[in-house]
């Protein structure tokens, strides 16, 4: 507990001895002598320390003219018994109101605490070699391109790549991944991540306000902006409901003693009883703490989710949609066979190796690796890449072009496309075809196990989209069983293929976009949630995404959409739970069939369930 947390438990226990003793002195008749403002005293004192800093703060929101809320309510209702002498019940009122106060801030502490346990990555200091040796460095004040140290035990402060030393790097913290990555010369390091048992020179490639942590963040604390429809719904509907309830109970303690010759002090009770029961704490309290509660056990399984909104339509999904390459397979491509036309395979490999020169795509960077030489590039000139089709260059004076067989069409060449599997690479030199390179690209592990469960977990209908060619789509597509592949789409084909599956959804369902982030921000960004995978340190996912699983594991797909069905369903759980409780307790108030005892069930105790119940999100 804090230390205010601490105070209030002393001023229940204290105001709760005093209250029982008072009711048993009241029993045994001891107080029935005393007068009657003597005994309104005596109740008083627990009744103040308890309740002075509920009166205090109704009191402020009524001068700055925020007069309904729970304050208000429960200022009213127990001065009101006060007034018609229901003392004990006034007391404990007050009383049981702060313990449901205090039993929701000690829930919501505890549910914000797998958020503030992500806030533990943020490095404290970074050792930045000097010329008069290690200085321990705000991260802020690193400069990008520097060199930090990072000795075993300590976290990691900035993204940088290793130059010297070997070691093993703890990701839990920010992937949930308890197997530790190994991080050798080369090696990207993302900052928050724990060093192993070895020392490490680390040149930093970005400043602290860009680094990965800092990105994460920002993102989990701007979360509770973004709001769910339910949970915003639940706001609007506590600002007007508060007052109709309060206009309600003075109705009902006015009309029918002034109209109807009925006792003011029975109706006056009524009213009390009313207001009580009326107070939305249930639910003001219960659903915002649901959703966070939600978005902090995803988080804890390495899953970040941007707002409850997003979680809400996590949980409508009935349609997920893939990207091919990193995402449903591993994006590591290897040149498996070479089919020459005219001639040796070795030529061909160099053309290909000329025209992908400039390019990072990893298709370029695989044939590059096969040729395994420095390709002269200095006979290349003129290089166009395009989008989703490939290379357009001038070698030697000739047209060379490099990729799909669009490519080759619409520049004229005439040459017949291979039936082969795999993703296929043709290359033509001035207007004659040259031959094709085959390139493999497998399956990430687990992929169809992931699939399997996400059908299980609730998504009707599972589709893939791609660049590839149908054939390399195709047999991606039956080694999964996905329900419909879409192929040799071009980036704008691919968020008209999107608006097509978004046109199809049924009324209230949801569509998600599962990319790798890098080059899918324009469909990640249309889709109902944008699903960001494999993105540990990718500044473009994070930006395009609205939920980042911050690795590249597909098992965490179907744990993200347990998750976000389990937290909508508690929410609903809550709100018909406390409306229908809250209903049925107005209604026998109204009649007299209710104490103020029930209405205290009404109120702090639905407000104890609903919180029990939403503290559940937490739970894996």
């Amino acid at each position: 507990m804090t230390k205010k947390q601490k105070w209030t438990l002393c001023r229940i226990l204290v105001s709760a001895l005093l209250l029982i003793a008072l009711i048993v002195l009241d029993h045994l008749g001891t107080l029935a002598p005393l007068h009657r403002l003597v005994k309104l005293g005596l109740f008083l004192v627990p009744y103040l320390i308890i309740g002075w800093d509920i009166l205090l703060e109704a009191l402020e929101h009524i001068l700055h003219g925020q007069v309904f809320d729970e304050n208000f309510l429960m200022a009213v209702a127990t001065l009101a018994a006060f007034g018609v002498g229901e003392y004990p019940e006034a007391a404990a009122v007050m009383l049981l109101y702060q313990v449901g106060e205090l039993f929701q801030s000690v829930a919501v502490g505890r549910s914000r605490k797998s958020i503030a346990d992500l806030m533990d990555i943020v490095p404290e200091y970074a050792n930045l070699e000097t010329p008069e040796g290690l200085e321990e460095t705000d991260p802020e004040e690193v400069p990008v391109g520097s060199v930090i140290v990072v000795k075993p035990g300590e976290r990691i402060p900035l993204d940088g790549i290793v130059i010297e030393g070997e070691s093993l790097i703890d990701t839990a913290a920010l992937t949930g991944e308890s197997v530790p990555r190994t991080a050798m010369p080369g090696s990207e390091l993302i900052s928050g991540c724990v060093n192993g048992g070895g020392t490490l020179r680390v040149r930093t490639a970005k400043a602290y306000a860009d680094a990965t942590v800092t990105r994460i963040l920002e993102l989990v604390e701007n979360a509770s902006s973004r709001k769910a429809r339910v949970e915003s719904f639940i706001t609007r509907f506590a600002r007007y409901y508060t007052p109709i309830v309060t206009v309600g109970a003075a109705l009902l303690a006015v009309i029918p003693p002034l109209f109807f010759g009925q006792s003011w002090g029975d109706w006056i009770h009524r009213a009390c009883i009313f207001l009580v029961v009326s107070c939305p704490c249930a639910l003001v309290i219960s659903v915002p703490l649901g959703f966070f509660g939600g978005i902090g056990a995803a988080s804890r399984q390495g899953i970040l989710v941007k707002g409850s909104n997003y979680l809400e339509a996590m949980a409508k999904l009935s349609t997920l949609v893939f990207d091919k390459t990193g995402t449903l397979t591993k994006g590591e491509f290897r040149l498996s066979a070479l089919y020459p036309a005219g001639c040796s395979e070795a030529e061909l490999l160099e053309l290909a190796a000329l025209g992908e020169g400039y390019s990072n795509h990893p298709i370029a960077v695989s044939i590059r690796e096969a040729w395994a030489k420095d390709p002269a590039l200095s006979r290349v000139q003129a290089v166009q890449e395009i989008a989703g089709q490939g290379v357009l260059a001038i070698l030697d004076e000739q047209e060379l072009l490099v990729g799909s067989p669009r490519l080759l069409r619409e520049r004229g060449v005439d040459f017949s496309p291979a039936q082969l599997e795999g993703t296929l690479v043709y290359v033509a030199l001035g207007g004659v075809y040259r031959g094709v390179l085959q390139i493999t690209d497998g399956l990430k592990e687990g992929a169809g196990e992931a699939l399997r469960a996400v059908k299980a977990a609730g998504v009707e209908k599972t589709v893939m989209l791609s660049g590839d060619r149908r054939q390399a789509a195709e047999a991606v597509g039956r080694a999964l069983c996905l329900d419909r592949v879409q192929a040799e789409l071009l980036p704008q084909d691919k968020v008209a293929a999107l608006e097509t599956l978004l046109a199809e959804q049924p009324r209230g369902r949801t569509l998600g976009y599962v990319g790798d982030g890098l080059n899918d921000a324009p469909v990640l960004s249309r889709a109902d949630v944008g699903i960001a995978m494999g993105s540990l340190g990718s500044d473009a996912a994070i930006e395009a995404a609205d939920v980042v699983i911050m690795d590249d594991d597909l098992q965490k797909l179907p744990v993200a959409v347990a998750i976000a069905r389990k937290t909508l369903r508690i929410v609903k759980q809550n709100i018909v739970f406390a409306l229908a409780v809250k209903f049925i307790i107005l209604i026998l108030g109204a009649l007299g069939l209710a104490n103020m005892w029930l209405a205290v069930f009404g109120d702090v105790g639905v407000s104890v369930i609903a919180i029990l119940n939403s503290m559940r999100t937490l739970r894996r």
